[in-house]
């Protein structure tokens, strides 16, 4: 798994938002301690959440499974543009026989777990699939085939009220281990002087 952040909303354009609201512009730091402390405020002590709204990231996620893509489209508000099966499926037709031990030339194409079975009968779900590409069947049915753990990668972007939420959700014990690791990968990958705004909603 590889996640990078493509882009992030300054902090002053957050707390200029909130001044709207008093027009209290003449209080601002662009974006420093002031700034930064009337975010916290107001967004996450007063509770008004939608001033959180502003802050926008774009995050380059790589190497996670399609079982992780699905969880993340429960999370509504956000924008995903996912690598697309139809047109690039067919980089598995050229590949040689895959056999069950072939575990790392299949984890090119496969997140593996830490159950020796499950990963055999995603390799074998792997083959199955190559199989049906080199036989001339067009992409849009062989995927049906594809396994869960098949990997795929993704420019996801989503506000920090809606970060808030994902990143207290998926970062508890009980989430998917897969999509625990990339929360934390998320956060990790925040500007350090943006993650004051989720040290209380992560629980690594």
């Amino acid at each position: 798994m590889q996640v990078t952040l493509l882009n992030h909303t300054p902090l002053n354009v957050c707390a200029k938002a909130i001044r709207t609201c008093w027009q209290s512009f003449d209080k601002s730091d662009n974006g420093g301690k002031k700034d930064k402390e009337l975010i916290d405020r107001v967004g996450n002590k007063f509770k008004h959440g939608s001033t959180l709204e502003h802050l926008v990231y774009s995050f380059y996620i790589k190497g996670v499974s399609r079982a992780l893509l699905q969880e993340l489209a429960r999370h509504r508000m956000a924008s995903l543009s996912v690598k697309s099966t139809r047109y690039t499926l067919k980089e598995l037709k050229n590949e040689e026989p895959f056999l069950l031990h072939d575990i790392k030339r299949a984890a090119k194409y496969l997140v593996m777990t830490d159950e020796k079975l499950v990963n055999e009968m995603s390799i074998k779900a792997l083959e199955n699939l190559r199989i049906l590409l080199k036989q001339g069947i067009s992409n849009d049915k062989a995927k049906y085939a594809l396994p869960e753990s098949y990997k795929t990668e993704l420019t996801w972007t989503i506000n920090a009220r809606s970060l808030q939420n994902f990143l207290s959700l998926r970062s508890d014990k009980s989430a998917l281990w897969e999509i625990r690791k990339l929360a934390k990968d998320i956060y990790d990958s925040l500007p350090d002087h943006h993650k004051y705004l989720y040290t209380n909603f992560i629980h690594f």
